[in-house]
């Protein structure tokens, strides 16, 4: 079956699917989303059984960054919204711009070839039927956290503990593991915070990593870390700042505001933060100072019900959760078609993490792990690729989009993620959004040291918005963060050091 060109196919109905449906439909066009379950949501439905949330679970971002600009949350709403309310949040969103009536629930997609002249045959089946359709353009959205990774253990296969071995995106909750003793391994922020879940639910709690990372907390001094930590400040001073002086101030930021792990207790990580990285926890660091969490090495093996450490110490968990992170899931993509994304299992490579010069008429949305809030980064996303299709943005030339897939790979060798200011300002840039600072004199302050609030990229440009200036001052005020008043010295001696990034930039 043939398509027209207004038919645009959008691979999952997640938080990206859903929000590149809504600006292609701003646009024009009709998308399909192909949704292999029955609801919408990705992620934070729980019925969906490739889900990695677990009940109490809530938001690590805050409920400014956990939104799209179009609609806020509720008044009702906390700070870091629950999975129930995300969920409810995705489908108000999908109800106000009449999504819904797009989705084809319970469609998997088997097979994606190309079918000529630059289009693409997506075969899918659902509810017992085959079909195969021709589309101009398709837009994957499959998600970064499909494919749970459990690293390689000597003994795993043996081990004896009562209650087994899973991925933490297996966890249901703390219930199951009260009065029992639990090994967590990994240093990303879900293993953290499941760790910090299971002790205070009255597990015996033993957490191990490879290296030890920085901890930032949720919030510092009653303001969410990613307003105060990824802002455009940040991205700008990045640009001008030679990599030793970025490290150094990063430690300092992080220091400051959540303490080196050591001091509680834990592991003490690299000096250089760029290497030891950074995760993010309100409740880890104090339950390990508190001795509700042992923090051991990494681990060297296991035999039957015990587990050996690297530094020799042994434990006889009843339990194994393995917080080691995802790979990516796309067993409909040919070999071909592989070899040019360099996809490997865990990643891809791409220009703008959207477009490759070989693949045209194919997109991405989200697959990458990003430190920072995805949805601000994803709407990015989906207007790139919808201002792309109408013109209203024009990719580089091949060497420019070749480049930057080359660092893209380079990043990843070196196991560095995208981080939220860095990527969502390339993406404004390349959509034509990011706002010009001398052109909001009242605003520079929210703009360089409030938060990458989603709306504060409808300020100018295609699809700006009449009360953008407005909420975007509120984001930069909630939680008792700043506005348009005066800055800090501190804010002033940065300012004047990227502001002439800014300028070149524009």
């Amino acid at each position: 079956m043939q398509s027209s060109d207004k038919t645009i196919a959008i691979i999952g109905a997640g938080p990206a699917g859903l929000v590149c449906a809504r600006w292609l439909r701003q646009h024009g066009y009709a998308p399909v989303l192909l949704e292999a379950c029955a609801g919408l949501g990705g992620q934070w439905n729980a019925a969906n059984p490739a889900s990695a949330t677990w009940p109490g679970m809530r938001t690590n971002t805050s409920r400014i960054m956990s939104a799209f600009s179009d609609l806020d949350h509720g008044a009702e709403v906390p700070t870091y919204p629950s999975r129930e309310q995300m969920l409810a949040y995705l489908e108000r969103y999908a109800a106000r711009f009449d999504l819904v009536r797009g989705i084809r629930f319970g469609t998997r997609v088997e097979r994606l070839e190309e079918a000529g002249g630059g289009a693409w045959r997506v075969h899918t089946r659902g509810g017992g039927t085959a079909r195969a359709e021709t589309f101009r353009h398709v837009i994957v959205a499959t998600g970064a956290q499909a494919a749970p990774a459990v690293p390689r253990v000597a003994g795993l296969h043996g081990f004896a503990g009562q209650l087994g071995v899973a991925h933490t995106s297996q966890y249901d909750g703390a219930a199951r593991y009260r009065g029992r003793s639990v090994l967590v391994a990994g240093c990303s922020i879900s293993a953290l915070e499941i760790a910090a879940d299971l002790a205070s639910g009255g597990a015996e709690v033993i957490a191990a990593y490879r290296r030890q990372r920085y901890i930032l907390p949720k919030l510092i001094a009653g303001v969410p870390a990613e307003h105060a930590m990824f802002n455009r400040a940040a991205a700008l001073a990045g640009e001008v700042l030679p990599v030793d002086a970025l490290a150094a101030g990063l430690k300092a930021a992080v220091v400051r505001a959540g303490g080196r792990p050591d001091q509680f207790g834990a592991l003490a990580p690299d000096a250089d933060i760029f290497a030891a990285g950074v995760s993010q926890s309100q409740g880890f660091l104090p339950a390990v100072a508190e001795g509700r969490i042992v923090v051991k090495p990494w681990i060297d093996r296991i035999e039957g019900r015990e587990v050996i450490f690297q530094d020799g110490t042994r434990a006889a968990p009843d339990a194994i959760l393995f917080g080691t992170g995802y790979g990516l899931s796309l067993p409909w993509l040919d070999k071909k078609h592989a070899e040019i994304l360099q996809f490997d299992g865990s990643g891809i490579d791409l220009y703008a993490r959207t477009f490759h010069p070989d693949l045209p008429g194919l997109a991405f949305m989200g697959l990458y792990n990003l430190v920072g809030p995805y949805l601000p980064v994803l709407e990015l996303q989906a207007r790139l690729i919808a201002y792309t299709l109408t013109g209203q943005a024009i990719l580089p030339e091949r060497e420019r989009m070749e480049a930057a897939i080359a660092a893209s790979r380079t990043m990843r060798a070196r196991g560095q993620q995208p981080v939220l200011h860095d990527l969502a300002i390339m993406l404004a840039r390349a959509a034509g959004v990011e706002p010009t600072l001398s052109r909001w004199p009242r605003m520079e302050r929210a703009l360089l040291f409030g938060p990458l609030s989603p709306v504060s990229f409808r300020l100018e440009g295609p699809d700006r918005l009449e009360d953008a200036a407005a909420r975007t001052l509120g984001a930069a005020r909630a939680f008792g963060a700043i506005g348009c008043d005066e800055f800090t010295q501190e804010e002033r001696q940065l300012r004047a050091l990227v502001t002439t990034s800014a300028s070149i930039a524009a």
